[in-house]
């Protein structure tokens, strides 16, 4: 069977094989009816009720599914998955619907889960160094209740105020803090999860050591929900840092930017967070934000530097020296909180406010996210920078200097085949740079959807094509009968 998500002039296929009809019939009622039993009122059917299910933070909208459930227990999610594994149902997870790449997009022959009522903080153990939490709780939740304890978990994606600690572990979620602490994989313990089968297996541990034979818990970082459900996770948390001081250096060229950073790493300063923002970021945010920047700025790094009571001064004064060494147009440092937390919330809003460069109401974001060494930004940047002119479109962009991810907000007009035509066009040259420069297609989006044309590509300028039949291997290992977010990743 085949069909296409509906996508304006985008269509993207999909090969779907059932072994039983996809009409409704009577044993697919009966099935329903089995599931129904065991969410009494959290199994929703009703048309109205599934709609919001259709669609992540991408611009794919999906089918309607014929249910979506709302977990509440481990064991629920046990006698769902015995029965999807025997009628071959397909099933598709959604925790905050934040994904930016279609991964939980549902198809209308697939039961839905809403991991959002499973949100709870478990156990508290900072004393061992974690916390135990349901998938279904927010990152920003989690810190909020961590902070008053003098901790906080690291992985910071920029939808931390809708991203679930589910979903941020299913696409390795990185963001601004990954420049010093990494992706969610590093702060993983253990995992429990729910196999596609029904049964229910702990991987991991609470230790910071072990070494038990395949590091499973690392291969669900990233999974995309195509391999399990996580039902519960053990988490590392680290110590609030003493003092945190922020540098604003505002940059005419892009080479003199990225030596900055290079610079800093290069003496032994790992910033905090380590951001940029182009022209047309600043732009965005002054008319979104009221945030204003100097006259002839083409490019914004943001440095924060964290340490001690008795240090913070002196090391972002030599962060300072160093950076200034690199002729910015203007710099500035604060330690003030409120200045502090009014510019971090608009870099982190750069994707709601890159909405009001629309020229109609037809345009969508799509959002690139790609990986460098950042020692190869400059050439990276100006390459990039030198494609948005080629391809004439209108892309913010913006990233994770410290750790070399660069995202491009880039403009789609949906409805208009030329411009979607040249917005692929130019996403694969962009992938191509980022591949020239020994990076990644895919920084901490994940692939879903949107990015397996371009996760191919990686593979094939690797000379790595012999790893998708493995990773199909993997699949399989985990989904003999092929239900779990079919169709995500790779077909």
């Amino acid at each position: 069977m085949q069909f296409y998500l509906r996508v304006p002039y985008r269509p993207i296929k999909l090969r779907i094989f059932y072994s039983y009809s996809v009409m409704l019939v009577d044993s697919m009622v009966d099935k329903l009816e089995e599931i129904r039993k065991i969410f009494g009122k959290r199994f929703l059917d009703r048309k109205e009720d599934l709609i919001p299910y259709m669609k992540d933070a991408s611009y794919f909208e999906g089918n309607i599914p014929m249910a979506a459930v709302i977990a509440e227990k481990t064991e629920e999610l046990s006698k769902l998955m015995r029965i999807c594994s025997r009628e071959k149902i397909q099933v598709v997870m959604r925790a905050g619907g934040s994904a930016l790449t279609g991964s939980p997009v549902p198809y209308k022959d697939s039961i839905l889960v809403s991991m959002s009522a499973m949100n709870q903080i478990l156990e508290t153990h900072v004393e061992d160094g974690y916390v135990v939490a349901e998938p279904g709780v927010r990152l920003d939740d989690l810190n909020l209740y961590l902070s008053r304890l003098g901790f906080f978990y690291p992985p910071d994606p920029a939808s931390s105020m809708a991203a679930t600690v589910g979903g941020s572990i299913s696409t390795n979620a990185g963001g601004l803090r990954a420049c010093t602490y990494g992706t969610t994989k590093e702060w993983i313990l253990g995992l429990e999860m729910v196999l596609p089968g029904g049964q229910i297996v702990e991987v991991g541990g609470r230790t910071l050591k072990r070494t038990k034979g395949y590091d499973i818990t690392a291969l669900m970082a990233g999974n995309e929900g195509t391999l399990a459900i996580i039902t519960k996770a053990y988490l590392k948390v680290w110590p609030i840092p003493e003092e945190i001081g922020r540098i604003l250096a505002y940059f005419k060229d892009v080479r003199n930017m990225g030596r900055s950073i290079s610079e800093l790493k290069g003496r032994g300063i790992i910033p905090y967070i380590a951001e940029f923002m182009d022209k047309l970021s600043l732009e965005t945010i002054k008319k979104a934000k009221n945030i204003d920047f100097p006259e002839g700025s083409n490019y914004l790094l943001m440095i924060d530097i964290a340490s001690t009571h008795e240090s913070i001064d002196r090391m972002l004064d030599d962060a300072r020296k160093i950076i200034e060494s690199q002729g910015p147009i203007s710099i500035k440092i604060t330690r003030d909180r409120e200045e502090m937390a009014r510019m971090y919330e608009a870099r982190k809003g750069l994707y709601s406010s890159s909405l009001g460069l629309r020229d109609t109401k037809d345009e969508y974001i799509e959002i690139g996210d790609l990986v460098v060494p950042p020692s190869q930004l400059p050439d990276s940047l100006e390459e990039i920078q030198d494609s948005i002119g080629e391809y004439n479109l209108k892309a913010v962009l913006f990233g994770h200097i410290g750790d070399g991810n660069i995202h491009a907000n880039i403009l789609v007009d949906l409805n208009n085949r030329d411009h979607v035509a040249r917005v692929e066009k130019f996403q694969m040259a962009i992938a191509k740079i980022a591949l020239k420069h020994d990076g990644s297609v895919s920084a901490e989006h994940g692939i879903g959807l949107e990015k397996k044309e371009l996760f191919l590509e990686e593979l094939k300028e690797r000379n790595s094509m012999d790893l998708l039949p493995l990773m199909k291997g993997i699949k399989k290992a985990f989904d003999p009968e092929n239900i779990m977010n079919r169709g995500k990743i790779f077909d």
